[in-house]
């Protein structure tokens, strides 16, 4: 499934190897897509800082984040590995995950699901062959049932505190920079981090606190700006859309405006895991962006939210657009002429060539006659 949204890997060496694991974390998102933009729509609509601010509404964002959205990554990475019946365990598995910690699961979803659905595929190997006629959907059944729900205990106890733990430690990574004064090398964890769906954690959970702290005393903060820049996922977007496979060209628009106007950041995610490499482009653009901000003196008063244009210039102190645009600009910039290079400017995404005419009748009797 994955190489619908992916092209063809060959070779065996470790560069073959990444992309292929990006291939198939890519493969469990982008079906998933519409679910995402559909998220992305309600939360950029309906949250207090939102363009329809709506209380009611606004209570399905928790849930389609922390638990719609993992059960579909779960769900599409166990139909991948072992079609409708892994699909099924891995949706129940991942609930463990999901249950057992706060934060948004997508990477302990993409574990869960085809680890699940890949355990089920050999249990269903060794009872094929050991199973009596008319017992075959009630051993099937059963199967499915005790391996999905010991695979949910396992995710509650297992994999979701090792993601968690994951996810802490590289908040503090993050932190460990700021303190240091290490801002554009932050940019190094950050991006990754971000790709692998850790956004919210590192932005709420580390930089948001820091940052309300400091614009307590100073009136702004540049600690808003590290995470939430959209420039980065723009410009990565761009260089898609000029020399990206032709297969994701026409996806990339809706995903710009998704991304720059909607600040759903997530849309882009999973264009990187497509083509791993790429994960430097944005690396170059967030850091490029955060020593614009810190020469420029730039700083928002608040977290953006979501991460779009319109969120930056709300929340960016008056006399400070120049500073928070440039910043933007310049990640966009950078993030595009480096994602540009590692696409070789779209040399490898000739077009397919047409298929031989065939040779009219009248041409072929001709030949036939003059041998005769």
């Amino acid at each position: 499934m994955a190489d619908t949204y992916t092209p063809p890997v060959t070779g065996t060496g470790v560069k073959a190897t990444i992309q292929r694991i990006g291939g198939h974390l890519a493969g469990m998102i982008m079906p998933n897509i519409g679910a995402f933009i559909a998220w992305g729509l309600i939360t950029a609509l309906f949250i207090p800082t939102g363009w329809l601010p709506n209380e009611t509404l606004a209570k399905m964002v928790d849930p389609i984040i922390k638990m719609l959205l993992p059960i579909l990554i779960a769900y599409t990475g166990g139909r991948m590995v072992h079609g409708q019946r892994g699909a099924v365990v891995g949706a129940v598995a991942v609930m463990g995950v999901v249950v057992g910690t706060d934060s948004p699961m997508f990477l302990g979803a993409m574990i869960i699901g085809p680890l699940t659905a890949l355990i089920l595929k050999y249990v269903d190997k060794f009872t094929e062959e050991r199973t009596k006629a008319g017992f075959e959907m009630l051993v099937d059944n059963f199967t499915a049932g005790i391996v999905g729900g010991a695979m949910a205990v396992v995710g509650m106890f297992g994999i979701g505190p090792v993601v968690q733990t994951i996810t802490t430690g590289a908040g503090n990574a993050v932190e460990w920079l700021i303190v240091n004064n290490l801002l554009p090398i932050a940019s190094v964890l950050i991006e990754p981090a971000k790709v692998l769906f850790l956004n919210n954690a590192i932005n709420h959970g580390v930089l948001s606190p820091l940052g309300v702290a400091e614009a307590a005393e100073q009136g702004k903060s540049i600690l808003f700006m590290l995470e939430s820049n959209p420039g980065p996922g723009l410009g990565l977007l761009l260089a898609y859309l000029l020399f990206g496979p032709r297969a994701m060209r026409p996806s990339t628009p809706a995903a710009m405006i998704i991304h720059f106007f909607g600040g759903i950041h997530e849309i882009y995610f999973p264009y990187v895991l497509m083509k791993p490499r790429l994960i430097i482009a944005v690396i170059a653009g967030g850091a490029a962006g955060v020593f614009t901000f810190m020469i420029t003196g730039a700083g928002l008063v608040a977290t953006p939210s979501p991460g779009s244009i319109f969120a930056y210039l709300a929340v960016t102190p008056k006399g400070g657009w120049l500073g928070s645009s440039l910043g933007i600009l310049v990640a966009t910039a950078v993030s595009f002429a480096v994602a540009a290079v590692l696409l070789g400017f779209g040399r490898g995404e000739k077009a397919e060539p047409e298929e031989p005419e065939e040779p009219e009748p009248a041409a072929t009797e001709e030949t036939a006659t003059k041998e005769s």
